[in-house]
């Protein structure tokens, strides 16, 4: 299968205003389709789900293919899929559900090398019911988070563990289905958040193990919106908070208020967009050919980009786990990671700097709250935005502290 990146790329109206984008992990830009599906679910009749209108029909078909979409895209199954405002609204809302069955005492794991919103509802939720938070650490100096590290924390008292499929920070893969069995065997729960993972890979439900997978769909070059997959027997025990009126069918009961058609029509849309870059029969076939199609384009571009930085003197890289996405955190030695984030857009390369809310995996490094710069790809990254990264890179690197801000001060960016 050919991966055919100046194709893909036409298909993105936002890349036509020149820029090479290596900001993809605070959320990737949007194609065509995707834009498309959303402005004709808004041009359309559309209601409150029902039978009566076509405003109400439009609306009903739209949850039920953006369910099944997520579905596939998933490897779950649709009775299974809960859709909410993002990944953190969802953790926040299942965080305070399963605290109901936690008694004083009980144990919650959590660990340094998540996003904080895998880590606050639990920490909160555990404050709020008595139980104990258990923090499994990772190796700063590989970037690795193995099976060993949530063992050491495991306890008969343990509810739940919450962990990253891949880390938004340095991009680490943990072994999430060997964690899941670890959790299981302890007579845990496992709560994955699988946000930045989605955008690189192909999220399969069963082999992953856990019982709750969550992730937003800008992530994937979609709308805003949150999703959770888990077996429909699992949420039929659990009691959310909700409104007497509102149903107490699954997974239409975790669901607070009305949807938003028109963001489920635009997942729909993406689900199928990116189905439509592989092979297969099935969608869900096509979208597991596509996301390894897409993981082959990524990590050879990273690699690429590994290469360059080698030859920069000062310049660290924190990305090191032997199973990681094409996200990459660096700093440079006596150099803000926001300088070169600035000098780097006045040449029209979009990354990022900060710690992005994974502010203990941050400490954990030995990084403070400014972090690192962050490189990030996405399926439409090509060989000249590498270029011109590099290119850019190697500039600042070069140029002395006081001509770098005034570069950026005389181009109308604060410093």
């Amino acid at each position: 299968m050919t991966y055919d990146v100046e194709t893909l790329r036409a298909q993105f109206p936002a890349l036509a205003a020149g820029n090479a984008h290596f900001d993809a992990p605070g959320g990737p830009q949007v194609p065509r389709p995707v834009i498309d599906a959303i402005a004709e679910a808004l041009a359309n009749p559309t209601a409150n789900r029902g039978e009566n209108t076509a405003g109400g029909r439009n609306a009903e078909e739209i949850v039920v293919q953006a369910r099944q979409a997520l579905a596939d895209f998933l490897g779950a199954y649709p009775a299974g899929v809960v859709f909410g405002r993002n990944a953190t609204h969802l953790a926040y809302e299942f965080s305070r559900t399963l605290a109901k069955t936690w008694m004083p005492g009980d144990e919650v794991v959590v660990t340094r090398l998540d996003h904080e919103s895998n880590i606050r509802p639990w920490v909160l939720a555990a404050e709020r019911a008595g139980a104990v938070v258990r923090w499994a650490d990772f190796d700063p100096a590989t970037g690795e988070l193995t099976v060993d590290h949530i063992r050491a924390v495991l306890s008969d008292r343990t509810r739940v563990v919450a962990v990253t499929a891949a880390s938004n920070l340095i991009g680490t893969r943990p072994p999430v289905p060997e964690i899941s069995k670890l959790a299981h065997e302890a007579g845990a729960l496992c709560y994955v958040d699988a946000a930045h993972y989605s955008a690189h890979a192909s999220v399969d439900f069963d082999r992953l193990g856990a019982d709750f997978v969550a992730c937003s769909a800008y992530k994937f070059l979609g709308p805003h919106l949150g999703v959770l997959a888990a077996r429909p027997g699992l949420l039929h025990y659990l009691g959310p908070d909700k409104l007497v009126a509102a149903t107490n069918v699954v997974p239409e009961r975790f669901e607070l208020g009305i949807l938003p058609y028109e963001a489920l029509a635009g997942v729909r849309a993406t689900v199928d967009f990116l189905a439509s870059l592989g092979q297969g029969g099935t969608r869900r076939q096509r979208l597991v050919s596509a996301m390894g199609a897409v993981a082959a384009h990524e990590d050879a571009l990273r690699r690429r980009i590994e290469e360059g930085l080698a030859g920069l003197p000062g310049v660290t890289v924190w990305s090191r786990a032997a199973d990681r996405t094409p996200t990459l955190l660096l700093t440079i030695d006596g150099r803000d990671p926001l300088d070169a984030a600035r000098f780097l857009s006045v040449r029209d390369v979009d990354t990022e700097a900060g710690c992005f809310y994974a502010v203990d995996a941050a400490a954990r490094l030995g990084l403070d709250r400014r972090g690192g710069l962050r490189i990030g790809l996405a399926p439409y990254t090509n060989d000249d935005d590498v270029d011109r990264l590099l290119e850019g890179l190697a500039a600042f690197v070069d140029s002395p502290l006081a001509q770098t801000r005034m570069l950026i001060s005389t181009r109308g960016i604060p410093s």
